[in-house]
């Protein structure tokens, strides 16, 4: 656990007890706060008072009573209406704050040459596998290295902070509302595309929240890595550029002419410094396939230079990575077809990528369909063998699909049958792709949930897991 200082002997509201929001609470009163909280669900707040904390009803709190609202990134902040706790303390005048502020004032409040490095990583896709790739190649360079936030363990919960140490933190846009002084050594978008908008009122807002990883970028030595194939990013990019900051682009659509970075062509990693200079044929990492994989092994591979790791053992940590769960995740085969789980892919932008790394696939989709549902995936329907729809999202999607081969499988478990029955009777080699392009909170809690129903699925089919014997998780 991480101790939050500066908030000894007051009074701090936290709503929402989650994972961030109860581990926040733990540590503000490990640093001497006395945290008072709050949530809609009787179970957390029982199990919060079991832990001993003050549990009050903050719908009839004076809130002029508080230092601060601690938010639940659940809850909003400003879209489509601010949380009610939201009004309460904007009333009050006290700030409102999350859990990576939290964090960032814990770390401010050390010494300068006890502070340890912090990698933040943002962005609407790509971001926990770009987190828990750049965790890997660190650790295997011998770092101490702390790996969470977005993903895993939340943030406050990570060991607490030694010389030397690196802290890896996904961080998302509700996370990045809620901050203020949060200043990563080194700060990384992956790439934009519309996501999350009712909760930021629009693109703009969205993009605004993303903006706010790069607003304290501290001195010398620190920098921005930025996804630049969307003009988003790539004007991002240009304002830090003019702004002074140290900006290492990233494309995998273009060579970088003119401009420090990486890039991709086809599956090679090139490093233009400036001139290219080949890097690494991913061609031969354990499990990065696909265009978007070689954005992520870019994004790694400029966080670990920019730490300081010689360029050549960060490209061998590379090639070894095992792949992240959910995450082009091979799960099972049997016989002749391979089954992949995609579950993160909670939009038709992730999911992309992972059609894409297919010539062909027996395509397990649906859920809670986001704005636009799989409009932007009809230049692939080509390479989609038959899909199989679940959830909410089913008949959506199979209005949209056409004349592409469908049916509407419901339920996981039917859908997991029937596409290994399809591709079985092909008789050629074959891929299940669980991509659902959708949220999964129709029929699941989250996408990991929804990943482990089609494991189980998989699995009870009589498929056989890859070898983990390395602790790899191949595809």
């Amino acid at each position: 656990m991480i101790p939050v200082p500066g908030f000894e002997g007051r009074r701090i509201a936290v709503f929402g007890l989650g994972r961030s929001g109860l581990t926040a609470a733990r540590a503000l009163r490990a640093g001497g706060a006395l945290p008072v909280l709050w949530d809609d669900s009787v179970s957390s707040r029982m199990q919060a008072e079991a832990e001993g904390f003050g549990v009050e009803d903050l719908t009839t709190a004076d809130f002029t009573g508080f230092a601060a609202l601690v938010l639940s990134p659940g809850a909003p902040l400003t879209h489509p209406k601010p949380h009610w706790t939201v009004a309460k303390a904007r009333e009050a005048g006290i700030e409102i704050i999350g859990d990576i502020e939290l964090f960032a004032r814990a770390l401010a409040a050390l010494p300068g040459d006890q502070r340890p490095a912090v990698v933040a990583i943002t962005g609407t896709n790509g971001k926990s596998t770009t987190t828990a790739l750049i965790g890997w190649v660190l650790k295997q360079a011998g770092m101490t290295v702390h790996v969470g936030g977005n993903i895993g363990i939340g943030v406050l919960a990570l060991p607490a902070p030694t010389p030397g140490a690196v802290y890896v933190i996904e961080v998302s846009s509700y996370q990045l509302d809620l901050t203020t002084s949060f200043a990563p050594n080194v700060a990384i978008l992956t790439n934009i595309s519309p996501d999350h908008l009712d909760r930021h009122g629009g693109m703009e807002g969205y993009v605004a929240a993303k903006k706010r990883l790069f607003q304290n970028l501290p001195g010398p030595g620190a920098g921005a890595i930025i996804g630049i194939d969307e003009p988003e990013g790539a004007a991002i990019a240009a304002e830090l550029k003019a702004r002074g900051a140290t900006v290492d682009r990233v494309s995998v659509k273009a060579p970088l002419e003119d401009a420090l970075g990486l890039y991709a062509i086809g599956s090679t990693l090139y490093y233009n410094a400036p001139g290219p200079v080949a890097l690494v044929d991913l061609e031969r990492a354990l499990s990065l396939p696909g265009r978007h994989n070689a954005q992520n092994a870019a994004f790694a591979l400029s966080a670990a230079i920019d730490l300081g790791i010689p360029t050549e053992a960060a490209v061998g940590a590379l090639l070894t990575f095992p792949g992240l769960a959910h995450r082009m995740e091979h799960v099972g085969t049997l016989g002749r077809v391979r089954f992949i789980n995609d579950s993160k892919a909670t939009n038709a932008d992730a999911a992309r990528q992972a059609l894409s790394s297919y010539g062909r696939s027996f395509w397990i989709a649906g859920g809670r369909a986001k704005a636009g549902g799989i409009d932007d995936l009809e230049d692939l329907f080509p390479r989609v063998a038959e899909a199989f729809l679940i959830g909410e999202a089913a008949g959506p999607f199979a209005a949209r699909l056409g004349d592409t081969p469908h049916r509407i499988s419901g339920d996981m478990a039917t859908a997991v049958r029937q596409a290994a029955e399809a591709a079985a009777a092909t008789g050629r080699d074959e891929v299940v792709l669980l991509s659902p392009a959708a949220a999964s909170f129709d029929q699941y809690p989250d996408f990991e949930a929804r990943g482990e129903a089609f494991r189980a699925a998989v699995l009870a089919l009589g498929a056989t897991p890859p070898n983990t014997s390395s602790g790899a998780a191949s595809s």
